[in-house]
């Protein structure tokens, strides 16, 4: 424990467990964006967001680590591997981590993360009263928030209608009922809230700050501010008896007691036990002599109030064992959802599970006649535009931000995929009944033969064209099935737009321009590599549907 700033109890694991949440509690389903695979969390906006009050502190003390190891540790890595080694140093067993994350080294301005000017402010639902008219791409319901407000939608208390809310958020951030649960009570199980003064007496964030903080934000220099009297969110007090041991502490406080609602000493509300034996009271941060009251946030309350969150609760509170296992897996979840498929996890803590959120796709076969099968394929009577709309439609899919979709596994034959406007069904269905049995003639995956049957268009329109070029082709790609396929998580990569084969499903608030841009940068594409890929689309009449709008060879 560090003097300028001390440790809860003598031990990190809260701060760090809360640093590489709010890391990796940005990521949002609807583009890939967010999350901890960047480090993104040390730059503006996120460093200087309220709900990561204190947490340049977390970063601070993990500077020393990061400066010995080097770039042999990304600052993303290091930032999820402490959350992970803080919770294993209260008991916990995590499910596995992965190493890979890469460190970008600016602010990421790609993320769109409100309409409001401040943080704190909610002007994003259409309907107030209505969780599920959270604008498109957003998860969190406030601006500069990772999650809910704690303190109830817009400041004010009450647990069903937080409850609405967290079920929105938390499915946006691809996290089911079950795991939403688990979520919030393994976040609460260890660790406490921090508002013991005067929020008024904190001073700039650590973009505001001045020079000679050196980086560090939210200053006490008027109170001691730091130990007992740290105020963070304003919310003040621990949620179980023994805060730095993982165990069933949360859901026997929220079973065994009545709560009331209180203000904190900084003025937050906060919900407190009523005649709590003094035993079950977590002792104070420094002096084990005292004891206070343990807190419970409207989140909190929302798990027994709302009667699916309460159901999961009591099945998980009768059942630690099964509550720890389920935590485990949404953790694992929460902090490499954005890390793509598993083989490219590096480490030797990697689970040997798959698991269907990783769009797991089996090894393909590299060892088969690529020319042969080309030669099959141009004979086919498939024209340019059908081979090369389909091949193109099963890349476009990919997210750079995620590293979900793409090629590999080829689902664009299976559901949902198969069933999309933007990729022409009938169209696609007869192209996929011509390749499929020559992929399984050639020992090919479906994958490659629809990748390869696109590099033949090309090279048919080359020739066409009375020139002559060979398209690189990398041979390997899998064929995932139907039962390695979320459905619904799979409906998210849906192209409502594709301004490469000049195609919009419905008219939009946004530009066509804005949305081009937009998915060449989801795509990892550069400006030039656009521009030649919608020229080349656009040369060989490969619109949606036939249409000749922009097509001027």
């Amino acid at each position: 424990s560090q003097d300028w700033w001390p440790a809860d109890w003598g031990n990190y694991a809260g701060l760090m467990v809360r640093l590489a949440w709010h890391s990796a509690g940005t990521y949002r389903t609807a583009d890939g964006r967010g999350g901890g695979g960047t480090g993104d969390h040390r730059f503006a906006p996120l460093n200087s967001w309220p709900d990561n009050t204190n947490l340049d502190k977390a970063r601070r003390l993990l500077w020393p680590i990061k400066k010995k190891y080097g770039n042999k540790i990304s600052w993303a890595d290091l930032m999820i591997l402490a959350g992970n080694i803080g919770y294993e140093s209260t008991g916990f067993k995590t499910f596995g981590f992965s190493y890979g994350r890469e460190d970008i080294w600016h602010p990421n301005k790609d993320i769109y993360w409100g309409p409001e000017a401040e943080a704190l402010a909610s002007d994003r639902h259409d309907d107030k009263d209505d969780a599920s008219s959270l604008q498109g791409p957003l998860a969190a319901n406030h601006m500069a928030l990772i999650y809910v407000n704690p303190e109830g939608f817009e400041g004010n208390p009450d647990p069903l209608k937080t409850a609405q809310h967290i079920r929105e958020t938390f499915a946006r951030m691809a996290m089911n009922d079950e795991e939403t649960v688990a979520l919030t009570a393994g976040g609460h199980t260890i660790g406490k809230a921090h508002g013991n003064g005067d929020g008024a007496n904190l001073e700039a964030e650590p973009e505001g700050a001045d020079i000679h903080e050196q980086g560090l934000g939210w200053m006490n220099n008027t109170t001691r501010g730091v130990g007992r009297d740290t105020v963070t969110s304003g919310i003040e007090g621990a949620w179980t008896t023994e805060p730095m041991k993982f165990d069933n502490g949360y859901f026997y406080m929220l079973f065994n007691y009545e709560w009331e609602l209180k203000k904190s000493p900084a003025g937050s509300w906060q919900y407190e036990p009523i005649n709590i034996k003094e035993e079950d009271k977590p002792v104070d941060v420094e002096d084990p002599s005292i004891r206070y009251n343990p807190i419970m946030t409207d989140a909190d309350m929302a798990m027994i109030k709302d009667p699916i969150y309460r159901e999961i609760s009591e099945k998980f509170y009768k059942d630690h064992e099964y509550f720890k296992d389920a935590f485990a897996r949404a953790w694992f979840k929460l902090t490499h959802r954005d890390m793509g498929p598993s083989n490219r996890y590096i480490g030797h803590d990697l689970p040997k599970e798959d698991l269907i959120w990783q769009d797991p796709v089996p090894a393909g076969n590299s060892n088969y006649d690529v020319d042969a099968l080309k030669a099959k394929i141009k004979a086919s009577g498939l024209s340019v535009q059908e081979l090369v709309a389909t091949a193109w439609d099963s890349a476009r899919t990919y997210r750079g931000s995620d590293l979900r979709g793409g090629a590999n596994g080829a689902r664009i034959r299976l559901a949902p995929q198969k069933d999309w406007a933007g990729n022409e069904p009938e169209r696609l269905s007869k192209v996929l009944g011509v390749l499929e049995p020559l992929a399984a003639e050639a020992g090919a995956s479906v994958a490659d033969t629809i990748v390869l049957a696109g590099n033949v268009g090309l090279e048919m329109a080359i020739e066409a064209a009375g020139s002559k070029a060979t398209v690189p082709f990398s041979p390997g790609r899998g064929d995932a099935t139907q039962e390695m396929t979320d459905v619904e998580s799979f409906a998210h990569l849906e192209p409502i737009h594709d301004g490469f084969r000049n195609w919009k499903k419905e008219n939009y608030t946004e530009s066509g321009e804005e949305l081009l841009l937009d998915r060449a940068q989801l795509m990892g594409l550069t400006a030039v590599e656009m521009t030649v890929l919608l020229g080349g689309m656009r040369a060989m009449g490969a619109n949606h549907g036939g249409n000749q709008n922009g097509v001027f060879t």
